[in-house]
């Protein structure tokens, strides 16, 4: 049974329809990537997700029971993109108000104040004030914020905005251990590269409806296709009609060249062998599979959003 059903889920702003039917589901112990262009509806989905919006028609189930505008499940987890904490108090001052929002008291409130320091790295900073802290670990601390009354489910609205490297890393550090506890997670993010690699599933969201889902690989079989794109560099420009029309001369460098091959392992060698026939040194050679990035700008278009 799917912990988190949102089906055919409608919301309309007087003219402006957000939701138009949206519908999808997120397992146990899935990390499910939720991405769409500015203004698809991603905003208004997880506000309906958390019941602070009611919807038009439609309906949200988390562990097949339905979501009513106004009633956050006590299931829910909420890490919001901006970081929600108060930067005069110190980290276990900032999880201990959290909660007690959350109606934790006493000594359950201490253990999971604990936990919540430990799971994220700040145990050693947790007496520190907030003005202090790095913008990861603040990051890390609001994440820590929504996860302290263990929820079943997590819902991170770009949670690695703005960061380093190596506290990205830590994040999703962090993430897989709550995956490995079971902890199902629904991101949000404009960071495709992130999406493709650390996600099990994504779902793309466009103009209020849910227009592709599946693994990568799933993804790329119904848009793009599986071939690669091959760049080479040469010593130097090649003859006009030294090779097939199907290789791309670059406008800027007479010398790079492209090619979209099927078969890398047998239309390679022999694009070599032609370059070499034409008395042409291969310098440089890169290799690249389909991307979610190019399945997301073939779904969603080029044009910018505001």
């Amino acid at each position: 049974m799917p912990v988190l059903t949102i089906s055919s889920a409608r919301k309309a702003f007087g003219k402006v329809l957000a939701l138009d039917g949206a519908s999808f589901e997120l397992h146990q112990g899935e990390l499910l990537a939720l991405l769409g262009p500015n203004g698809a509806g991603k905003t208004t989905l997880i506000r309906a997700i958390t019941g602070r919006v009611r919807l038009d028609g439609g309906e949200v189930r988390v562990f097949d029971r339905v979501v009513h505008g106004g009633q956050t499940p006590r299931e829910l987890g909420i890490v919001p993109q901006e970081v929600a904490i108060y930067p005069l108090m110190t980290a276990r001052e900032n999880l201990r108000a959290f909660g007690s929002l959350h109606g934790l008291t006493g000594q359950q409130l201490t253990d999971q104040v604990e936990w919540a320091l430990r799971r994220t790295g700040l145990t050693d900073r947790s007496a520190e004030p907030i003005k202090q802290f790095s913008g990861g670990m603040r990051r890390r601390l609001n994440i820590a914020c929504g996860i302290l009354h263990r929820p079943r489910i997590v819902l991170l609205d770009e949670p690695t905005v703005g960061v380093d490297p190596q506290s990205r890393d830590h994040i999703y550090d962090v993430l897989g251990e709550l995956r490995a506890d079971g902890i199902s997670l629904l991101l949000t993010t404009h960071h495709l590269e992130e999406a493709e690699a650390r996600c099990s599933r994504t779902v793309i969201i466009d103009h209020g409806k849910v227009i592709a889902s599946g693994t990568l690989a799933e993804l790329v079989d119904r848009t793009v296709g599986r071939h690669r794109l091959v760049t080479l560099r040469t010593d130097a420009p090649l003859a006009q009609g030294a090779l097939p029309a199907t290789i791309e001369i670059d406008q800027v460098d007479p010398r790079v060249l492209r090619a979209r091959l099927s078969d890398v392992a047998l239309e390679l060698p022999e694009l070599l062998s032609r370059l070499h026939g034409a008395g042409r040194a291969v310098e440089d050679v890169d290799v690249r599979g389909p991307s979610l990035q190019a399945v997301f700008i073939h779904l969603t278009g080029r044009e910018l959003r505001e």
